[in-house]
């Protein structure tokens, strides 16, 4: 499964952006998909994710109900829609997915990786 994460940019405080991320092949053997993030000198920070077949998605803390993740099974694709966006919330943002039935935060449960898309939040 290879994974194309877009939608990134540039935007003020209180903006909002929503990023995408398509699957390349057919997503029936899917378990999850998630989102996760990384700035400079940090860690790779997880964001959320979803149930592909069923069930809502769950968040980090962080987000505080500004993000949603969605799904469009029929367009193999994944969303991730962020209201008021904060400098923090700067970062190179990235789509994931396992291979096998896990559903979490951890990057180490996750095995394909789309190539990330850059979100810039200026003050």
């Amino acid at each position: 499964v290879q994974l194309q994460a877009s939608g990134g940019g540039l935007v003020q405080a209180g903006d909002s952006l929503r990023l995408s991320c398509v699957a390349s092949e057919l997503t029936f053997n899917l378990y999850s998909m998630g989102w996760f993030r990384q700035a400079p000198g940090n860690e790779r920070e997880f964001v959320g994710a979803i149930p592909w077949s069923a069930g809502n998605p769950f968040y980090a803390d962080f987000v505080k109900g500004r993000f949603t993740i969605s799904r469009d099974k029929a367009k193999n694709t994944m969303y991730l829609q962020m209201n008021a966006l904060a400098p923090e919330d700067t970062a190179t943002y990235y789509c994931a997915a396992p291979r096998s039935n896990v559903y979490g935060p951890s990057p180490s449960w996750y095995d394909y990786w789309g190539q990330g898309t850059q979100v810039t939040v200026s003050s």
